[in-house]
């Protein structure tokens, strides 16, 4: 069964028309409570599978995080960064031993294989995109075969900017062939607005969060995608630079938003300080209506906003939607290694005065 034949069988699904999988069945708030007691949601992903004696060494060279020592069984997240760091892919990894499977968002499978294959060069790696469906739940995973979430633990070689929001995380993403996807009950699922509302609350980042400037600081994402000890790879001079000796240029946030406005604020509103000029200061990235904490979005904003005020996000038509300020990344990321200021060659270091 594919997924779109199991979207099609789930009760009152209401279907996204971009994915064609179901947003929710109903009741999305109540749909959230049914997730964390472990209920099913269709993902749109595509997959990948990998084989060949030099599939983990090869990928750990190109990649962000550390895989050559991946045990069977084991899962890891990894980024493809561009020359000059900027995420370009976000690869959820499952290692079974012999075969290596890369979850990635709907849509991106096909540029990620096309550069896989590119830069397979005389690597023994073989690349097939199998006919799978993939199901996520926060309870027990649904078959053996699954990608288990680390966040927000701090990965082996990881480091972590900002303390975890405190709501709670356990994610993971089954990999299932059309028969095991058929012998599901159909009214287990819920639909994709309760796994992003989820999400969301955690300050877990995702491919939502990530624009053309995106780099892996400014996401928290060195706590789970990349080893800071490893090798080089492309992007690492970036990675090392910012993390050791410079800062983020921008950060994410949480908004806990004003619900009274009654303003639904979406991914690409603009977040503002508030005042007369309200200057923008950054970007809606995602945004859900949570069932415990109401109103909730992610952003990303710029280094210099302060961290002690609270914003504002200016919606498509020109609400203003009060927005108090969780700090997920402070301003104070990266420095790690900064080496103190020596003084200018030639100056004149004058005596205190006398007391």
């Amino acid at each position: 069964m594919s997924a779109a034949a199991l979207a099609a069988a789930i009760p009152g699904a209401v279907l996204d028309e971009a994915t064609g999988l179901p947003l929710h069945v109903g009741n999305p708030m109540a749909e959230q409570r049914r997730l964390r007691q472990g209920a099913l949601v269709l993902l749109p992903r595509d997959v990948l599978r990998m084989s060949g004696p030099d599939t983990l060494p090869w990928l750990d060279s190109i990649t962000s995080q550390a895989l050559t020592a991946l045990a069977p069984g084991d899962s890891a997240e990894t980024l493809v960064l561009s020359p000059e760091g900027r995420i370009e892919h976000a690869l959820r990894l499952r290692w079974t031993g012999d075969e290596l499977w890369i979850l990635v968002d709907a849509g991106t499978g096909d540029a990620l294989q096309a550069w896989l294959t590119r830069m397979r060069f005389f690597k023994q790696v073989e690349i097939d995109r199998p006919g799978v469906v993939v199901v996520g739940t926060a309870g027990e995973p649904a078959a053996d075969l699954a990608w288990i979430d680390g966040w927000p633990e701090v990965a082996p070689g990881g480091v972590r900017y900002g303390e975890p929001t405190g709501e709670p995380w356990r994610w993971s993403e089954a990999i299932l062939a059309p028969d095991e996807a058929a012998a599901l009950d159909p009214a287990r699922f819920v639909g994709t607005l309760a796994a992003d509302a989820l999400r969301i609350a955690a300050g877990r980042p995702a491919l939502a969060e990530v624009d053309e400037r995106s780099i892996p600081h400014e996401l928290d994402w060195l706590t789970t995608a990349v080893h800071l000890q490893k090798g080089c790879y492309r992007g690492q001079e970036t990675v090392a630079k910012v993390h050791n000796l410079g800062a983020p240029p921008r950060r994410v946030v949480l908004l806990h938003l004003d619900g009274s406005e009654n303003a639904p604020v979406a991914a690409g509103d603009a977040v503002v300080r508030p005042g007369e000029d309200a200057a923008e200061v950054g970007t809606v990235t995602s945004a859900a209506m949570h069932d415990e904490l109401g109103p909730i979005a992610l952003a990303v904003v710029k280094r210099g906003a302060p961290a002690d005020e609270d914003l504002a996000v200016r919606t498509a038509d020109g609400v203003l939607v009060a927005a108090a300020q969780q700090v997920l990344v402070p301003p104070t990321a990266g420095h790690a290694h900064r080496p103190p200021r020596l003084p200018r060659l030639g100056a004149v270091r004058r005596p205190a005065p006398p007391a």
